[in-house]
């Protein structure tokens, strides 16, 4: 049984493959007979092509955007972070104990010096102010009286009526009752003051915060008291303080400056800052330098610098800055000195190199490598590899694939964003204004 189905198998497989050996020879001959009309469809059709089509012609040079470097007198200015503080900031205490009996402002609103922020109950003071005053009254009293018995001593001494040792005890008398009045006057006074303490005034012009005792409490008080109540605290709003760290190679920078006459030091003169806050673009408020630490910090390797800024109230009674903002700080770096600068849309990276395309001779883009500064006006200053005169592709830089790849430029000026597109020729196509080859 498995020889006559092997034979079975091994007759179909014949079968098959003759079959296909016939319909080869059959096809052979029809192509050989077609092959000259295909020959003669694609030789036609190459000649019908018209000479000036797209197919026939080489793929059209990108249009790009160019502009020529800008070469202009700049300063440079260095950015730092930091944050606000008032000028003054005061902790209100009681310089008297008491229970408190009211408050005399708003939490949270400005206040004025002398303002009365927090009243303790007067009834004691008060009556110690009255014991005073009646101890002051009763030391005039005997006064007068040891001034009259010291006169008639006097005259009964001179006569010979008394002895001189009596005269002198109405003489010690007279001066004790001298000395009585103004001890009885400066108690009078500090029983006065205790009652004017009792009125807790606001020592500047500032904000106060929220109060931290309510009427009610007992709040302990006095100038020889260590831990007298803290009742709220006031900040100074105008002017304010911007603080901010300088690192250590800044501020060795600024001292070599300062040592070639290139840029005054903050110490010496007031030099100008410019600061903006979280929300604001740029740096809209300018201020000046106030203050720079006398050491660096070793730990974090940076100096503590200080500005001032002017906190001026609007008409609606609001103000730009309150204490423990945050805040950027743009401040004087340089003296002026001549630049470069371009576009940073014009900058592309190839590894660890930065690099531009200039447009060259004949309308071709030429890798130029490029070394980089700091942004000045909102262009990137460009310390090596351009020069005054050159002009690099700034929009389009995407449509160079390689150097020397010929371009279409279409000159703007530089910072300015691209052009619209051209309006499609009647071949559907842009059509870009064309420009001299560089020579």
């Amino acid at each position: 049984m498995k020889e006559e189905e092997a034979k079975r198998i091994k007759n179909l497989r014949e079968r098959r493959d003759w079959r296909g050996r016939r319909a080869g020879r059959a096809l052979c001959p029809n192509l050989i007979r077609a092959l000259p009309g295909i020959l003669l469809a694609v030789l036609l059709a190459g000649c019908g092509q018209p000479a000036g089509s797209p197919a026939a012609t080489a793929p059209a040079a990108p249009v790009v955007s160019v502009a020529e470097v800008v070469v202009k007198e700049v300063t440079q200015w260095d950015e730092f972070t930091g944050h606000i503080e008032a000028v003054d900031t005061v902790e209100i205490r009681p310089r008297v104990a008491g229970y408190i009996e009211r408050l005399g402002f708003k939490e949270g609103k400005e206040v004025k010096k002398g303002e009365v922020l927090f009243v303790i109950d007067q009834r004691s003071f008060k009556a110690e102010l009255l014991l005073a005053e009646a101890d002051l009254a009763r030391a005039h009293a005997r006064s007068q009286l040891a001034r009259a018995q010291m006169a008639r001593a006097r005259k009964l001494v001179e006569k010979r009526v008394i002895a001189a040792d009596q005269f002198d005890e109405r003489l010690a008398a007279d001066a004790g009752a001298s000395a009585d009045i103004r001890a009885a006057e400066a108690a009078a006074l500090i029983a006065g003051l205790n009652l004017e303490y009792t009125e807790v005034r606001s020592p500047i012009d500032g904000r106060a915060g929220g109060a931290l005792v309510r009427p009610g409490n007992l709040v302990s008080g006095g100038e020889m008291i260590p831990e007298a109540t803290l009742l709220t605290t006031v900040v100074s709003l105008d002017p304010v303080y911007v603080y901010f760290e300088c690192d250590e190679p800044t501020y060795l920078r600024y001292g070599a400056m300062a040592r070639q006459g290139q840029r005054q030091s903050s110490r010496e003169v007031e030099n100008p800052v410019f600061v903006g806050l979280a929300d604001e673009q740029g740096f809209p408020h300018e201020g000046r330098m106030d203050f720079v630490d006398n050491r660096l910090d070793p730990a974090t390797g940076t100096i503590r610098a200080r500005a001032v800024l002017d906190n001026h109230s609007d008409p609606r009674g609001g103000r730009p800055f309150t204490p423990g903002l945050f805040a950027r700080i743009k401040l004087l770096g340089s003296g002026t000195f001549s630049a470069v600068l371009v576009d940073d849309k014009a900058i592309l990276t190839d590894q660890d190199r930065k690099y531009v395309f200039v447009l060259g001779a004949g309308n071709t883009a030429e890798r130029r490598d490029v070394r980089l500064g700091r942004i000045i006006d909102g262009l990137r200053v460009v310390t090596e590899g351009l020069v005054a005169g050159d002009r690099i592709i700034v929009h389009g830089v995407q449509k160079v694939f390689s150097p020397g790849m010929p371009v279409t430029p279409r000159t703007i000026g530089m910072g300015d964003p691209p052009p619209p597109p051209a309006p499609a020729s009647d071949g559907g196509e842009p059509a870009a204004p064309a420009e001299e080859p560089n020579a």
